[in-house]
């Protein structure tokens, strides 16, 4: 038995139900843990030969990637970036999409004590522009693709912190490094660092920008012992097999990736599939799942709705023996087609960019309520809370939370990167506030209701409506503008934008108006945030004190039929 996640649980043994995994299921870590020393060089050492990852793309180059392949590689990529000034506390952001470096390059900066930014490259100028002042960039590595890298160069002026520009892929770039040219001659060596140098389990790890509703991204600070928290995620929730192959879909740029391509599937035993997509094709993505016998796979629900349109007897799934899903609530028509057609299950599960997973359905120690995010991670001590933290009644709505007044549990935040104020109010009253609304049936199981802000889930991503109107704000047409999520069959959520016209701009034809902000938004800000629908009104619905009820909107929308405009790109 090769899996490393024996090694963590306090109680090494098999649980008999829920209750049992509840009660007796918890998470040690060891003095100085260091994902890259005490994981993958632990694996490289003891089981040289272990399939780490499988990466393909849509050019049909393959690689298959041993753990002795990757111990070896992070170190020499540790032995570059200290070659270029990167040290302890420094912040480096990673824009590698689905890149195979990018699995050697997160655990080599652990080695280091660096501080990793995984990012989209969907983010545009101001994007990363806020992100390289807000965190103090020091340095910031690309694969090859000139839109995005159009993007860094055009943020370098006001980016005074970033000291070095690094392309990762065959195509060089004017002004910046090429990683394959200098890493490869460096030698695989690294020694784990000692004294001030050394890192520690409660230091900073990883960053993380995540959406917010009244300003710019939170950073969310996730330290040293986070990975561990990820053996309940990828041992418990997505059921992988040790040994197998495991595909989670998403890019590198997003906290998914850290909880299903990296960290719990690793400790847990389980190599990666990676299939570095041009475009998502659901035939293509069934086609992987059948050719590479993947064991286990995750997905967000808007995949699904797509998989279960295609005629899925024609590929061999028999291998998988578990699909799992997250991102937004599983609709329960999708769920029913596809268990009736392959004749598995959808296990979903709940959790943030601020912590591993929340609720799930856990192995088989509970039965499947489909459209419930299942029942806590026994992890954390999860209860449904009203605005005094007092709990509420079974059935009764109320915002999930998590008591952290006895311990920090493993996988939740550090709290927000130079944010004091938001850090606190996030754990006001001893407990971790999700700002999602839940309730928690005589089971125990947990539905979603809705955020308490205003943060729109569309397709898997997370969108701050602040940002959007920030930047729609920018063109003269726009007086007032207000984004919330419309429910969208295809992504769960679309994004619409509420809009009073300023004077001028209120006689021209609306249909005109739409395609010009669509425009505008399409040139300034990342695609998936960009408004599908739009609305043009004479006023928006205020408090009194002047602030705009997004909420009364919503209810409008939720409560009104009318020929909603929407665009498709």
């Amino acid at each position: 038995m090769s899996a490393l996640y024996h090694e963590y649980l306090v109680e090494d043994r098999d649980f008999k139900d829920y209750d049992d995994f509840k009660k007796h299921c918890k998470l040690k870590t060891k003095p100085d843990f260091n994902f890259a020393y005490d994981v993958v060089d632990r694996y490289a050492t003891d089981f040289p030969g272990k399939r780490a990852l499988v990466w393909i793309d849509d050019n049909k180059e393959e690689r298959t990637f041993t753990f002795d392949d990757i111990s070896r590689e992070s170190k020499r990529a540790a032995y570059w970036l200290t070659s270029k000034g990167i040290k302890k506390g420094d912040t480096v952001m990673l824009i590698l999409r689905r890149r195979y470096e990018w699995w050697f390059l997160m655990p080599a900066l652990h080695r280091i004590g660096a501080i990793v930014i995984p990012a989209t490259d969907q983010l545009l100028q101001s994007d990363i522009e806020y992100r390289t002042k807000a965190a103090d960039v020091k340095m910031i590595i690309s694969y090859d693709n000139p839109i995005i890298q159009g993007e860094v160069d055009k943020s370098m002026p006001k980016s005074p912190s970033v000291e070095y520009l690094v392309t990762v892929g065959k195509e060089k770039r004017d002004g910046w490094i090429s990683f394959h040219e200098e890493y490869e001659k460096m030698p695989a060596e690294f020694p784990r660092p000692v004294g001030e140098a050394a890192t520690h389990n409660k230091d900073p790890m990883l960053l993380y920008f995540t959406s917010g509703t009244s300003g710019y991204p939170k950073m969310v600070l996730q330290n040293y012992d986070y990975p561990i928290g990820h053996i309940m995620t990828a041992k418990y929730w997505h059921g992988v097999v040790e040994d197998g192959l495991h595909l989670t879909i998403a890019e590198t740029g997003w906290a998914k990736s850290t909880w299903g391509k990296l960290y719990g599937q690793w400790l847990a035993g389980t190599a990666l599939f990676v299939y570095d997509m041009n475009m998502f094709k659901p035939a293509k993505m069934l086609e992987m799942i059948s050719k590479y016998g993947l064991t286990t796979f995750c997905a967000p629900p808007t995949v699904y709705r797509y998989l279960v349109r295609q005629d899925l007897s024609k590929y061999d799934l028999s291998k998988c023996v578990r699909f799992s899903t997250a991102g937004e609530a599983l609709n329960g028509e999708v769920y029913n087609k596809w268990l009736e057609q392959t004749g598995k299950k959808i296990f979903e599960g709940y959790g943030q960019t601020e912590s591993t997973i929340i609720c799930g359905n856990f192995l088989e120690y509970s039965p499947i309520k489909p459209g419930s995010m299942g029942r806590p991670n026994p992890l954390y001590d999860v209860e449904v809370l009203d605005a005094n933290n007092k709990p509420v009644p079974t059935g009764d709505v109320g915002e999930l939370c998590i008591h952290v007044d006895k311990e920090m549990p493993f996988g939740l935040l550090m709290g927000y990167h130079k944010d004091v104020v938001l850090t606190a109010n996030a754990f006001d009253g001893g407990v971790y506030h999700t700002g999602d609304n839940v309730y928690m049936d005589e089971d125990g199981y947990v539905w979603f209701i809705g955020r308490k802000d205003d943060i729109i889930k569309t397709a898997g991503y997370r969108v701050s409506p602040f940002e959007v109107e920030s930047i729609l704000q920018q063109h003269p047409a726009v007086m007032e503008c207000a984004v919330t999520g419309v429910e969208d069959s295809k992504r769960g959520m679309a994004v619409k934008a509420t809009i009073v016209l300023s004077p001028g701009y209120d006689e021209k034809d609306p249909k005109d108006m739409e395609r010009t902000l669509l425009d505008f938004a399409k040139k300034n800000t990342a695609m998936y945030k960009c408004p599908r629908i739009f609305e043009f009104v004479k006023e928006l619905p205020k408090t009194i004190s002047g602030k705009i009820r997004r909420v009364e909107i919503r209810e409008k929308d939720n409560g009104k039929e009318k020929e909603q405009i929407k665009q498709e790109f």
